[in-house]
């Protein structure tokens, strides 16, 4: 799939054009030594709210962006929407920096917020065409209908928007930010506080938009989402990045399984033999097992278990999620989930 990078042309303010890009093109997002201080007052001190943070989101992918609350990740996103000013370091947006061209940077992007900000007495078409105008998109170019149409609103156009579902408004949220075409789109927690069927419609929409050759950056508070979504993830804990990789070597990370081992028959004493090997009584039907996969074997194990007498009817595996690792590498396993 080819890449198109968002430029203004002189003539039209904020309306874009693409431009074919070499296969090596610079990341979608990328910052280098990005600070952010907050200044404090006489009672209040300065508060640290990013510390240097190196990140690079590849072209095309679904990027999640984790942390607790507090960690730094609204002061990130802000800083690319243009919001806050940063104190230090370097951001571009798709290869545009922010500084030296901040109308162009803006140009590149568009954030979804988490809040609901939609006039109520406007309809989708009306919110759309306003938005696109605000960008500078001259009327010839916008192309309302064809969003409303892809985000399944085009029923829905002319109607008032306090008449709209939730769902429907969270959509038209992520319409209004790409009413200018930007190749990358923020997605600040957009299935929070929504049902399981309309989590799943808006992954559905992500990935579309994904496919049709947005890049996504994603923060969320459900780490199942950021598992099922993202090709890679970064963890950002008290102002630094403490990881970024692809998830599947995210979640390789904890060396830790559990077995789940169910019993033919009940077990009220676990034989002494079987408490050395570090098993468990969960029920008296079901043994449970902690164990590192890298340096154990499970047939000395099972073999233990049949010689007490007693046989194995079932045996499940837990495997690592995103969640212990996420616990693991911010400490938040006593703070509240990000």
């Amino acid at each position: 799939m080819t890449s198109y990078p968002v430029r203004l042309t002189p003539d039209r303010g904020a309306a874009l054009e693409a431009e074919p890009q070499p296969a090596l093109a610079a990341p979608a997002v990328g910052v280098r030594g990005l600070t952010k201080i907050y200044r404090g007052s006489n009672r209040q001190p300065d508060k640290l709210a990013l510390d240097a943070v190196d990140l690079a989101i590849p072209r095309g992918s679904i990027f999640g962006l984790l942390g607790p609350n507090g960690a730094g990740k609204s002061t990130l996103i802000n800083i690319l929407a243009g919001l806050v000013v940063k104190t230090g370091g370097r951001a571009e947006i798709w290869g545009i920096d922010i500084d030296a061209n901040p109308r162009q940077a803006r140009a590149a992007i568009g954030v979804v917020a988490q809040e609901l900000n939609i006039d109520a007495f406007f309809t989708p078409r009306e919110l759309l065409d306003l938005q696109a105008g605000l960008y500078g998109v001259p009327k010839s170019e916008r192309r309302t209908d064809e969003i409303l149409a892809a985000l399944n609103l085009t029923a829905q156009a002319n109607a008032y928007t306090r008449t709209l579902s939730g769902g429907m408004k969270r959509r038209l949220m992520i319409g209004k930010a790409m009413v200018h075409a930007p190749p990358v789109l923020v997605l600040d927690e957009p299935t929070a506080g929504v049902d399981v069927e309309l989590r799943r419609q808006l992954w559905e929409l992500v990935r579309a938009l994904n496919a049709a050759g947005t890049t996504i950056l994603l923060t969320t508070h459900y780490l199942e989402e950021a598992e099922t979504l993202c090709d890679r993830i970064a963890i950002i804990d008290r102002g630094s990045v403490v990881a970024c990789d692809t998830t599947a070597a995210l979640v390789g990370r904890i060396d830790a399984k559990t077995l789940a081992i169910t019993l033919a028959e009940p077990v009220m004493v676990l034989p002494p033999g079987l408490v050395a090997l570090g098993l468990t009584l969960a029920a008296p039907d079901r043994l449970v097992y902690h164990y590192r996969p890298s340096a154990t074997t499970l047939a000395p194990v099972f073999a233990a278990i049949q010689s007490n007498g007693l046989t194995i009817r079932d045996v499940q595996s837990e495997e690592t999620d995103l969640e212990a690792v996420f616990l693991q590498l911010t400490g938040s396993a006593g703070r509240k989930r990000p």
